[in-house]
């Protein structure tokens, strides 16, 4: 009898160590989940937010279309019936002028329609780059919610083989991971 308790004893000790590393193996991968979650909604709120410069770039861009466009008026207004000859006239025109070049490119300011569509185009680009980053956290923290659930049934079903496809879709999560991380956002 004291060989059957040694190796119920020794059969104990396995199961204890085994269930020590599969909940070593959940605590990792949940903090692993953590830092995937924060990191999406990180990226989510960048999405946001060049979403909304790029709204922004554009409503001032179609401002500065109706100035130019009121100035454009304006000036063949001017053209049609004022007197070409008339000092006045004339000064008012080449001011136009400057105005309407203005409107289209400034690029001591950076705030013509020319600067401001490019800005746009640029932050645009920007919140695709930053969605392309959360869409891959986003992917890793399902695999990782699988990876913990798998995990987990081992323990209660002590089928190993839930074990080593929770590690391998982990690994998968952890793949994606980094290349949420280190994928280029410009």
């Amino acid at each position: 009898m004291t060989e059957a308790t040694e190796n119920l004893e020794h059969a104990e000790h396995a199961h204890a160590s085994g269930n020590k590393k599969l909940a070593l193996l959940i605590a990792i991968l949940a903090l692993v989940l953590a830092i995937t979650e924060t990191m999406s909604k990180s990226y989510q709120t960048e999405v946001i937010l060049k979403h909304q410069e790029a709204a922004n770039l554009w409503s001032f861009f179609q401002a500065k279309s109706v100035r130019g466009n009121a100035a454009q008026l304006a000036k063949q207004q001017l053209t049609l019936l004022g007197n070409p000859k008339d000092e006045r006239v004339s000064s008012a025109i080449a001011k136009l002028d400057d105005a309407i070049a203005h409107y289209d490119s400034d690029e001591k300011s950076g705030e013509g329609k020319k600067e401001l569509a490019h800005k746009a185009r640029e932050a645009e680009h920007e919140a695709h780059a930053y969605m392309e980053k959360y869409e891959k956290m986003e992917m890793a923290a399902g695999m990782l919610q699988v990876a913990i659930v798998l995990a987990s049934a081992t323990i209660i079903t002590g089928v190993a083989v839930l074990a080593y496809l929770s590690m391998g879709i982990g690994a998968v999560a952890l793949a994606f991971v980094g290349a949420g991380l280190f994928g280029t956002v410009i």
